[in-house]
């Protein structure tokens, strides 16, 4: 760590990774010193878990938190520098390796050596922002691994896309919010896909838990009871959980309430006997993992698969967020807790418009089945064909290769290509892939509306319901399955035609024999 020192004689040191550029938006003169925050600091773990994951034996959260988790010393030292800093103590939590703390705007750029400023962004979303890096005391070097909270910039985009008109699909894509819905026929009811794609028989998901992070929008239980109702299935328990303050807050159908919709009833409608918790978190880096966390580490829900279908190019995060986020889904892994999440929605541009092939993050790290999309067209029940999902206009899965995350060993006989522009070694994403164009997407019922909604978003909770009927069929968690499914043979049925090519960038990754940077090992039906 660089060492600074701050407006006393004690000495600070920089966080790694923690390095931002400021918001390229309109700066605003508004921040009050005054006004009160939230502040994440993650805490170093009391000794390696790399050997017990060798092991590949799951251990309880219990077992984690006294083994694994943040050490009672560091905790101290941790709550002695906040409270020294005139800040509270919000919750201190061994087995999620997180002290979070609150206080003033001014104790906080004080105490973590940084000058916040407000801004406001095209949306007239206003939000603080920072530039540069976040400081901690020299005494706290190596404890703390990060500091999130300072920057509530929104983070992440929810990866769905409604169903368009054909008249509309050589245009733009509108991305999924503030799209006006349009439904003109088509798509499949969620549970359709179990007989479709093969999953287990005469299971339903029973005693597991399914977890889903949201970062924005909200579910009525009005229309999980006329929509489960429709389809013939007795309404799943569906319970929200409030992350950083945020709650379940629907509005209208054309925000994020589709996409909590869509993974509600999509997990809901293909293992209707699983319990599903909704932890809701601000859009932030911190409301993200703290979200990620609370969800892997809870105690009292213990979801055994989490879906995630929030995420942005790996670029767009700092280097102690994909560290941190890295390091909790290894915990998870230890847990035996599947973490599926959504590839992307805009080829291998992402949407950054660089020019350059991007991946999502944080369908990009080793420790996460990353779920790209497939175009599925059926007779019946019978599927007549399956292709990458590439719609017009760069509307299309996500997938290429990480720019930080290496090559992880069970991908090494992939034959995974390094990555176009910077030719690094790096971990190739998708894992798996499903049904995910919005023109042959999923019925759903969002504030109201019956839609048809598509996106890697509906893979990633496809694969969670999936994952929650082989639990059930085998009687224990299928946990981190990425090394299984790479030398399995016939778990997945491959998909070899088709691209994620963009226009904005003419570069991107084409479908064939084996794994692919588009829909990885293919259609997961297997384990």
């Amino acid at each position: 760590m660089k060492k600074a020192k701050n407006n006393t004689t004690s000495e600070y040191i920089k966080v790694p990774g923690s390095t931002k550029a400021a918001p390229a938006v309109a700066k605003l003169d508004t921040l009050n010193p005054n006004e009160t925050a939230s502040v994440t600091l993650r805490i170093r773990r009391q000794k390696s878990i790399d050997k017990a994951l060798e092991k590949g034996q799951p251990i309880s959260r219990e077992e984690y938190a006294a083994q694994y988790g943040a050490s009672d010393s560091d905790i101290e030292q941790v709550e002695a520098f906040a409270t020294a800093n005139h800040l509270s103590i919000v919750e201190s939590d061994k087995g999620r390796r997180s002290v979070i703390v609150k206080g003033r705007i001014g104790d906080l750029e004080k105490a973590f050596q940084v000058h916040l400023t407000d801004y406001k962004d095209a949306k007239g979303i206003v939000f603080r922002g920072r530039s540069g890096d976040v400081c901690i005391p020299a005494a706290l070097e190596g404890i703390v691994e990060g500091v999130f909270g300072l920057d509530n910039r929104p983070h992440a985009t929810p990866h769905f896309q409604v169903a368009r008109p054909a008249q509309d699909l050589t245009a733009p894509p509108a991305g999924a919010v503030g799209f006006s819905p349009h439904v003109s026929g088509g798509g499949f009811s969620p549970n359709q896909l179990n007989t479709i794609y093969n999953y287990p028989k005469n299971v339903t998901g029973k005693n597991q838990c399914i977890g889903i992070i949201e970062l924005g929008g909200g579910f009525r239980n009005a229309d999980l009871t006329t929509y489960f109702t429709g389809l013939g299935i007795t309404t799943p328990s569906v319970k929200a959980v409030s992350v950083d303050g945020a709650t379940n807050h629907p509005t209208t159908p054309n925000g994020a309430d589709g996409e909590v919709m869509l993974d509600i009833e999509v997990a809901g409608a293909v293992a209707p006997g699983a319990g599903i918790v909704v932890y809701f978190a601000p859009n932030t880096d911190q409301g993200f993992l703290d979200a990620v966390t609370r969800a892997i580490h809870d105690t009292q829900n213990k979801p055994s698969v989490i879906s995630i279908s929030w995420g942005a190019a790996e670029v767009a995060w700092t280097q102690q967020s994909l560290n941190s986020f890295n390091e909790a889904f290894k915990a998870a892994s230890l847990l035996g807790v599947t973490i599926c999440a959504a590839a992307g929605d805009s080829g291998s541009d992402d949407s950054v418009g660089d020019g350059k092939v991007h991946v999502d993050f944080p369908s990009s790290s080793p420790y996460v089945l990353a779920c790209g999309g497939t175009k599925l067209v059926t007779s019946g029940n019978r599927i007549t064909s399956e292709t990458v999902w590439h719609e017009a206009a760069d509307s299309a899965t996500g997938g290429g290769v990480s720019n930080f995350f290496p090559l992880p060993d069970y991908q090494k006989k992939a034959k995974v290509p390094v990555s176009i522009d910077t030719k690094f070694k790096g971990r190739g994403v998708p894992d798996v892939a499903g049904n995910a164009d919005p023109q042959t997407g999923y019925k759903v019922r969002v504030d109201g509306q019956d839609m048809i909604i598509g996106g890697t978003s509906a893979v990633a909770p496809l694969m969670a319901g999936f994952i929650a009927l082989v639990n059930e069929k085998n009687g224990k968690p299928a946990g981190f399955i990425n090394p299984k499914i790479y030398t399995a043979a016939g778990s997945c049925r491959d998909i070899t035609k088709g691209d994620n090519i963009t226009t904005s960038t003419k570069k991107g990754y084409k479908a064939g024999k084996g794994w692919d940077a588009c829909t990885g090992l293919g259609v997961l039906n297997k384990l």
